[in-house]
This record gives structure tokens, C-alpha cells and sequence, in this order.
């Protein structure tokens, strides 16, 4: 398959923000692949387009696996495994952050809870005890508002989006925000 120049620019970019998060960079380019085209590929295909290893291939689409960003399909009369991922975007980005929350910033919530409540804690200088629960504090409060956020629906997602937008205009007291219409 070849990439149109639209697709390399997605699929480039893609690899890119994806090394910019942290994430292997052919396993965002697969990803990116997988959705631009919009329809199952095997590895042999996914390979040859992106021009990388057969193995590197499978190591990537393994990791997308385990991230719940691709699932394993089948063609019929094919006995190869084919891959895609969800053409949604609000589920791909529930997904992203729900297992990146899972991964990252949920271990991170523990540890400090463990950490807070270990008597030796106490033993540390006040201002370090200050900082470490005030981190607890806001953490505990961007995780509960996550989750809560996770369970609205797209078109609900997108109205305290552009709600919290319009918020933010009104308090920095923008002219622009004042002649919005209710």
C-alpha cells in the first residue's frame, strides 16, 4: 500500500507526538496508520508501508494491544491476523487516557497516599509534609474529575469544553467574552 502524501504527513506527525509523549515512535506511527486508512491490515502490510522490521512490527502492535489501541481481526479465506483500531476518537481518547491514567498517574496517586500515611512521614519538615499533601490533594482532585469527565458523552464532553473556554475568557475579563451570545 502506498501512503498518499496527506497520509505520510498524519502518519509523521503522528510518530512524532507520540515520541513527544513518551511512546515508542512506530508504535504511534502504526496507530496513526491504522486509523488514516480506516480498515484492518496485517503486520506484513503494516511493515511494508511504514518501510520498518517484521519484527518491530509485532513488538509494536503487541504494545498497542496491551494499550487497548488495536484489536486482533480476521478476513475471511486469510489465516493471517489482521489489526485495527476504533475509528472513534472520543473512544480512542477515552481509552488513551484511561490507560494512561492507569499507568502513570494512579500509581503515582498511591504512593503518595502510602507515603502520607507512614508514621515516619510525620518526621519530615513541615514544609516538605505541606507540599507532599498538597500534591495528594490536587491529584486526588484532577483524578476524580477525570473519571467524571470519561463518563459524559461526546456532545456533553464537548459542551464543558467549550463552556470552560468561555469561563476562562469571562475571568480574564476578554472583551471578546462579553459579547458572546448566552
Amino acid at each position: 500500500m502506498e501512503l498518499t502524501p496527506s497520509a505520510q504527513r498524519f502518519v509523521l506527525h503522528w510518530g512524532e507526538m507520540g515520541a513527544a509523549w513518551g511512546v515508542n515512535r512506530t508504535v504511534a506511527q502504526i496507530h496513526a496508520l491504522l486509523f488514516y486508512h480506516g480498515q484492518a491490515l496485517h503486520g506484513e502490510e503494516i511493515a511494508q508501508t511504514l518501510g520498518v522490521a517484521r519484527s518491530n512490527v509485532s513488538n509494536s502492535l503487541r504494545e498497542l494491544q496491551s494499550l487497548r489501541l488495536v484489536r486482533v481481526t480476521q478476513v475471511l479465506g486469510d489465516r493471517r491476523d489482521y489489526y485495527e483500531t476504533s475509528a472513534d476518537v472520543w473512544e480512542l481518547f477515552r481509552t488513551i487516557v484511561r490507560e494512561r491514567k492507569q499507568r502513570e498517574y494512579d500509581p503515582t496517586v498511591r504512593m503518595l497516599r502510602e507515603l502520607v500515611a507512614d508514621p515516619g512521614f510525620e518526621n519530615e519538615a513541615a514544609g516538605t509534609r505541606d507540599r507532599v499533601r498538597e500534591t495528594l490533594k490536587l491529584m486526588e482532585s484532577l483524578g476524580i474529575w477525570a473519571d467524571e469527565m470519561l463518563r459524559l458523552s461526546p456532545g456533553t464532553m464537548l459542551k464543558v469544553l467549550d463552556l470552560g473556554a468561555k469561563v476562562q475568557k469571562f475571568v480574564r475579563g476578554d472583551a471578546a467574552s462579553r459579547q458572546d451570545p448566552p
